[in-house]
């Protein structure tokens, strides 16, 4: 194994029961011989990570031990393990955080994230990287360009939800695509499908301010659900993506589709819900989920290089480790689009002021 110098402890900021996080001293990982060890730069606070941290559960997933939260990961390989060239110590890397079986039917059809053996950060019971050293396995930890900020760089994992919606959508140079839900996952989707080549991509939220922010990432109009609804309905969109998990939102998207068209339901809401079943299979709307992504990284590093995508913008706040209870309620504010919890900046553009 090549390294660096390594501590033999960190600090871990863990979820010890739901609503409280305390920061803790914990040994430092050792990187298997497949592995890197990378010391944490910065790391993007998901809705996943608040889901935990506020309701101890998200569906089938329940926190029954400690947990370390954060998934969303930006960091610098200070160790390799003794099958990874030595090289790469030193590079600054974006993690992908998927640990998949590799031998299961998912895993050799090319649909790794439908892994029933995947090992993913901070989902329990695999802690995550609100700490100082993480381990990962070597080809899901990429380089990344120093024009690449370590936020930029973490949130290459959102953007991968954002990349495989619109792959999931089949969007093309020239479409329509109509998006639900102004959030950070919608901003993500609005630029992935940009991105790709459509001409006009509608986004709706009740959320003024969230309106008026969005035409920043992609969106080249917005519309209120209600008010606007019968534009919405008269849209004869060739996508449509769900953000916001709402009912509502879900059935007028599916409604405002072409014949033909694609539904891709990436929110989280109702464990169940009503569809317009006869509309669908009328005008045979393909309707599918989004859970995680595959191979998405170096199409969003691409993507950012060539500056189709801004990421660094949607940060909103910074936290340090000591205060990612802060950065857990940061969605409290209607103005936040993005946390950031900032841990061992590579760069000094990258400390906190």
């Amino acid at each position: 194994m090549s390294t660096t110098t390594v501590p033999a402890t960190m600090r871990a900021s863990v979820l010890v029961e739901q609503g409280v996080v305390e920061l803790q001293e914990r040994p430092v990982p050792t990187p298997a011989a497949d592995e890197v060890l990378v010391r944490v730069a910065s790391v993007g606070v998901c809705g996943s990570d608040v889901h935990y941290y506020k309701e101890g559960r998200i569906g089938d997933f329940v926190v029954e031990q400690p947990l370390v939260l954060g998934h969303e990961v930006s960091g610098q390989v200070v160790a390799a393990g003794r099958d990874v060239p030595q090289e790469r110590v030193g590079e600054r890397v974006a993690i992908d955080p998927q640990v998949p079986c590799r031998h299961c039917r998912a895993c050799k059809s090319g649909r790794m994230n439908l892994c029933p053996n995947m090992r993913f950060y901070a989902t329990p019971p695999v802690d995550g990287t609100f700490c100082d050293y993480v381990t990962a396995p070597a080809d899901m930890a990429y380089p990344v360009p120093d024009v690449m900020s370590d936020d930029a760089a973490a949130l290459l994992e959102p953007f991968s939800v954002g990349l495989w919606a619109a792959h999931k959508a089949g969007t093309t140079p020239g479409d329509r695509v109509l998006v639900a839900g102004a959030g950070p996952i919608g901003a993500m989707v609005a630029q992935a499908v940009r991105a790709r080549g459509a001409a006009d991509v509608v986004v709706t939220d009740f959320v003024d301010s969230r309106r008026e922010r969005i035409a920043s990432f992609g969106a080249t109009r917005t519309l209120h659900p209600v008010d606007d609804a019968d534009e919405i309905a008269a849209l004869g969109a060739d996508a449509f993506v769900d953000c916001s998990g709402a009912t509502p939102a879900v059935r007028s998207g599916i409604a405002a589709l072409r014949p033909g068209g694609a539904a891709v339901l990436v929110g989280l809401g109702a464990e169940e819900m009503p569809l317009p079943v006869t509309l669908i299979a009328s005008r045979e709307i393909t309707v599918t989920g989004v859970f995680r992504y595959v191979d998405t990284w170096p199409r969003g590093i691409e993507l950012f290089t060539s500056g189709a995508v801004h990421l660094d913008d949607m940060v909103t706040a910074r936290y340090p480790l000591e205060q990612v209870e802060d950065a857990l309620n940061a969605d409290s504010d209607p103005l936040s689009m993005k946390a950031v919890v900032v841990v061992n900046p590579t760069t000094p553009e990258g400390a906190l002021a």
